[in-house]
């Protein structure tokens, strides 16, 4: 039997942030997402954050697979007033089937049949503020459209998605820029931002129908949530977007590997398209950054198996939070749950701590 998805012990804090990293691939690694796909999963995914209070604070769309960093507030104290549930609402609903519940609500409003309205409000919101469903419910959607569109049926997704707790902070901003970089690695740009179905890529270039700002409020949450600093566009400018460039330009840098041919003349091997050292220097010199100063670097720039499959990610206090409030998930025998970053994941061991330990011979 599969067993359940880890789930913070606070997740009804309303001062403590909750991030999960969440990793879905297509069934049989189809490459089925091209331009068009990628478009109306974005806005699905929209839709489907105004509806459910979930938000995605960063995300990247390839051609096979998805990664999304998805914050989730817990429901409001009291729940919602009727104005408040109906615009949620309006989000993925026509404004008939909108009428018909606010006919209904006001009717039990009306004759004082509190229950119905309880009810009626129950009928949504269970699927509001909840990571399982914020999920099922945008591939669910998302499905068909796709089969809809390509005259096809069945399941689009390999299985259900992958999901690893964050914590805010440094563990949270690393993420976001491990996810950004997702298309620097596999080669198919030198720099995030040219990429258009991105978090990095919207915030800087906009999309069709819209001009970046609802990716650049959840990158500032992504990278200030520890601050204390709500998704907020206008925080963007100066500080935090430089800051984030930064990252990401650490994690650009292609690796060059050098070594001795069978000439005896030193051949060069470059294993990773991304931006030169010399591009990124002279970027980075412009955003006045000093060479190595920005740490994890190297680690950006390789695939990281933590990143999906460690459970919990964030400081070893975090981590051992996580597991205390689970422990009955794991054996008798473990004390604790931190286990430093090993293979890939090694330049950040000691700053970065998982919950899982994981074999390095298969990163």
């Amino acid at each position: 039997m599969a067993r359940k998805r880890w789930i913070v012990p606070w997740k009804d804090s309303l001062v403590k942030p909750v991030f999960y990293h969440c990793v879905s691939r297509v069934v049989d690694r189809t490459l089925a997402f091209g331009p068009d796909e990628k478009e109306n999963f974005r806005a699905i995914m929209r839709m489907q954050e105004n509806f459910s209070g979930c938000l995605v604070v960063c995300y990247c769309l390839m051609s096979n697979h998805l990664h999304l960093l998805v914050e989730v507030p817990p429901m409001p104290v009291g729940g919602f007033t009727d104005e408040v549930l109906l615009d949620r609402l309006r989000a993925i609903y026509n404004e008939a089937v909108v009428a018909v519940v606010a006919k209904e609500l006001a009717d039990a409003r009306q004759s004082g049949a509190e229950r119905r309205v309880a009810e009626i409000h129950g009928r949504y919101t269970y699927r509001m503020h909840d990571l399982s469903e914020f999920m099922k419910t945008l591939m669910q959607r998302f499905t068909q459209w796709f089969n809809r569109t390509h005259r096809r049926t069945g399941n689009l997704w390999e299985d259900a998605f992958k999901s690893v707790i964050v914590e805010d902070g440094v563990a949270a901003k690393t993420m976001a820029a491990y996810i950004d970089l997702n298309p620097v690695r596999a080669g198919i740009v030198k720099d995030p931002a040219d990429y258009r179905w991105s978090s990095y890529g919207e915030a800087i270039g906009g999309g069709p129908k819209g001009n970046g700002k609802k990716a650049r409020a959840g990158l500032v949450r992504a990278l200030r949530a520890h601050q204390g600093s709500a998704a907020d566009a206008a925080l963007w400018a100066h500080d935090v977007s430089l800051e984030y460039r930064r990252i990401l330009l650490a994690g650009a840098v292609e690796k060059v590997a050098a070594w001795v041919g069978r000439s005896g003349e030193t051949e060069v091997r470059r294993t990773r398209k991304g931006m030169s050292a010399e591009e990124a220097k002279r970027e980075q010199e412009r955003l006045a950054e000093k060479a190595g100063e920005i740490p994890l670097g190297k680690m950006l720039r390789c695939r990281v198996r933590y990143f999906t499959d460690g459970a919990v990610i964030g400081s070893r206090s975090f981590v051992n939070e996580v597991f205390t409030g689970a422990r009955e998930r794991c054996g008798s025998k473990r004390k604790d749950g931190a286990r430093k970053l090993r293979g890939s994941g090694s330049p950040a061991a000691g700053i970065l701590w998982s919950l899982r330990n994981l074999r390095i011979g298969i990163e």
